[in-house]
């Protein structure tokens, strides 16, 4: 995969986030094909980098609860 220069880039944080600051992640808007994916509480890592098309298909099983929890 190509490098994607994320230094610009506005961060929103979502809305399912912990309001006490914890168990939060970002996205990045603007990139058509690509969902770029941060945790707010160390910016400094790298960004996760999804395909549009999968991060919608993840984000739609979270909403309708539908997601698969792996067995213990």
């Amino acid at each position: 995969m190509r490098s994607i220069d994320l230094s610009t880039v506005t961060w929103r944080k979502s809305t399912y986030s912990n309001q006490d600051g914890g168990a939060c992640i970002e996205v990045a808007d603007n990139f058509p094909a690509l969902v770029p994916v941060r945790d707010s509480k160390d910016p400094a890592r790298p960004a996760l980098i999804f395909d549009a098309t999968a991060w919608s298909s993840f984000v739609t099983a979270v909403k309708g609860g539908t997601l698969p929890v792996p067995s213990a």
